[in-house]
């Protein structure tokens, strides 16, 4: 009877648990961003015999305008300026300017590569796309438009949940660039002969009406299994006060006594209970400790079962560490158990380190990792 309960339970639980996954991937999130940059320039190439910039010269401006796809990619399309001067008493002098137009794909890296995990606050975009540009010399009466490919990336640092400061750095390739950045002569190549490097610093500024922008939203699809667990554990401890009963299997030649008891050591051992973690402790979050409770009063109705502990961590980390943090969260809870009364005699510890069966790109995934989990012998 009370496995029929426990079987009904979960399956109720796993369609709850569904459907408020399918609400909480669906939560709403500004994609809409502003782009606001300044800062200095280096052309290195390709420039006339005795004219140069200086070593980090100003002046560069950017603004974008920027929409994201999702959490991890987007488009963005922007208007940059740079103005090339002779560097003081060491060049002949020049004024021109270089003035382009870019469509890019962005590319949120923080969320690809988690840094949630370690950072709230931090955050870096990788971007590169194509355009066209236009070098000016009204001195030299020079116009030359080229087209151009730039890659870069963008440092972020989350000021507020609306503005976050930025550093960027980009690379800029010119393809049938014909006149030198200083404008004095001709470079006779019609292939990507111009290069450009920037640096610049600035402000994003997310528009919409939600909390959040995409840049620093962690979207989960996964169900949310730790509260799924206790839940079940929770109801197997109200099972549990239901006096136990031995249910009578017949068979044509023989007679089967099934104790409803194996029912609990198989629940155990498949491990439906489990104690989970936070980042980097070995202190059972609060509300996985209802796992321990089951697991404990198995072990006191059943004084000569003994409990293998298993320790495990996610995959962030080196192979020593790890195996040292899933050891001290097994003996962690361990004491809990000697603490309730149940002899350390009865109770082996086992570290396995990080639990590589996990896939580690999902932070929800090593969320579950981080756990330990019972056999009964």
């Amino acid at each position: 009877m009370k496995k029929i309960v426990i079987t009904l339970a979960f399956a109720l639980s796993l369609m709850h648990a569904k459907a408020q996954t399918e609400n909480n991937t669906t939560t709403s999130y500004n994609k809409w961003s502003i782009e606001l940059d300044g800062g200095f320039n280096k052309p290195q190439r390709p420039l006339t015999s005795g004219f140069h910039t200086s070593r980090i010269s100003p002046f560069t401006a950017d603004l974008g305008i920027r929409y994201m796809l999702n959490n991890k990619f987007g488009l963005k399309t922007d208007f940059g300026y740079n103005s090339f001067t002779g560097q003081n008493n060491r060049s002949i002098d020049f004024d021109s300017k270089y003035y382009r137009v870019d469509l890019q794909a962005v590319t949120n890296l923080g969320r690809i590569m988690n840094f949630e995990t370690w950072t709230k606050t931090i955050g870096l975009l990788g971007h590169a796309g194509f355009g066209v540009a236009q070098l000016e010399n009204n001195d030299l009466h020079v116009k030359d438009r080229m087209g151009n490919l730039i890659a870069g990336l963008t440092g972020q640092i989350r000021l507020t949940d609306r503005i976050a400061l930025t550093g960027d750095i980009s690379t800029i390739l010119n393809a049938f660039q014909d006149h030198t950045f200083d404008g004095a002569s001709a470079t006779n190549s019609r292939g990507f002969s111009g290069l450009l490097f920037n640096g610049t610093v600035g402000l994003n500024v997310y528009l919409g009406k939600n909390e959040k922008h995409a840049d620093w939203v962690v979207i989960s699809d996964n169900t949310d299994i730790a509260a799924l667990e206790n839940k079940v554990a929770n109801l197997e401890a109200q099972v549990n006060k239901i006096p136990e009963k031995q249910v009578i299997v017949e068979k044509p030649v023989t007679t089967t006594v099934v104790n409803d008891k194996d029912v609990i050591k198989e629940l155990i051992n498949d491990k439906y209970y489990s104690v989970y973690f936070d980042f980097n402790k070995s202190t059972p979050i609060e509300n996985s400790t209802a796992a321990i409770d089951v697991v404990l009063t198995y072990l006191r109705k059943n004084p000569s079962a003994s409990l293998d502990i298993l320790g495990y961590a996610d995959q962030v980390g080196s192979s020593e560490y790890n195996e040292k943090l899933s050891n001290a969260r097994a003996n962690n809870v361990k004491t809990i158990f000697e603490k309730a009364g149940i002899a350390s005699s009865r109770l082996n510890v086992v570290a396995n380190g990080a639990d590589t069966s996990i896939q580690k790109d999902s932070e929800e995934a090593r969320r579950l990792a981080r756990r330990v989990t019972f056999r009964i012998k």
